[in-house]
């Protein structure tokens, strides 16, 4: 019986330690923030009077040509890299993305807004004080109906699938890297060369490749979505990913950084298991052979 004590006051104390302690440690770690806004409340009011709006996309298409195909590529309708990265990096200080799929991935009011306020949008206005300018010039000049339209030719020509590192490349590769998903041939690689992306942000951006593992999905959930809820006054953008879309770059992590998770959830329970057991043979055979001593 005293085995039986001893354990018993060991479980208690652990416990005791586990919730004292830990959740004021998480709660130091990673702060509770209001979760993930997916319907971007905060800009809905700057574009009403776009998304009230039926876009043309025949009409978008003139207006996206004449306005972005200068910096960006659309390599799907014939509109190839104007400069290769590294250009483009020095020029602007990160490497232009492609729009060719830039209807699926991102929210269709965030992309009104961020066309719209490019900075205002992706929360990185306090960047761009004292005479600094996003290197995306503001269309808050075009009428409601021309951005409409641009939207509506950019939902139109975006493919109606993407896998997982499809997502991945083209909303967060422009700045992250994720050397583990390709340790050979270098793929994965961020396309903006580190010295301009570490100017443009002030610090290198991090490799992704165990950003599950440390900081977890519901981190990750928040901070994609808002970055500014974790960190204030950060350099990284909101990109405004819609749900699916941000899901899909979140399973993608999970894929490279946690390839054995379901593997190891599957022998948990069956490892648990045989702790019981051999605890259970331990203490009988103690009861067995040790009862003199006592």
């Amino acid at each position: 019986m005293r085995e039986l004590k001893i354990l018993a006051v060991v479980v208690a104390l652990t416990l005791i330690t586990y919730w004292g302690v830990e959740p004021f440690a998480h709660s130091q770690m990673h702060p509770h923030v209001a979760a993930a806004d997916f319907t971007f409340s905060d800009v809905k009011k700057d574009v009403e009077d776009v998304t009230a709006l039926q876009g043309d996309a025949t009409n978008g298409e003139a207006l996206v040509t004449a306005n972005c195909t200068a910096c960006h590529s659309i390599e799907s309708k014939g509109f190839p890299q104007v400069m290769d990265n590294a250009s483009s990096a020095a020029a602007y200080g990160v490497t232009p993305p492609d729009l060719g799929s830039a209807g699926k991935l991102y929210d269709a009011t965030y992309l009104a807004a961020f066309i719209k306020n490019p900075a205002v949008a992706s929360k990185v206005a306090h960047k761009f004080v004292d005479g600094r300018a996003h290197p995306m010039p503001s269309y808050d000049w075009m009428q409601p109906q021309e951005i409409a339209d641009m939207v509506a030719y950019l939902k139109s020509i975006a493919p109606k699938e993407m896998t997982n590192k499809e997502v991945f490349t083209d909303a967060c590769q422009r700045c992250h890297a994720i050397k583990y998903a390709d340790m050979k041939g270098g793929s994965m690689a961020a396309f903006t060369p580190n010295a301009d992306i570490k100017h443009y942000m002030g610090k290198l951006p991090p490799d992704l490749s165990q950003y599950i593992k440390s900081r977890g999905h519901e981190y990750l959930e928040t901070f994609v979505n808002d970055p500014q809820k974790h960190l204030e006054g950060t350099a990284m953008p909101r990109v405004g990913l819609n749900e699916e879309s941000q899901a899909q770059a979140i399973s993608y992590l999970e894929e490279i950084g946690e390839s054995k998770k379901a593997e190891r959830e599957e022998l948990g329970p069956k490892f648990l298991i045989y702790m019981v057991i051999f605890a259970i043979f331990g203490f009988l055979w103690k009861a067995s052979k040790w009862r003199d001593v006592h």
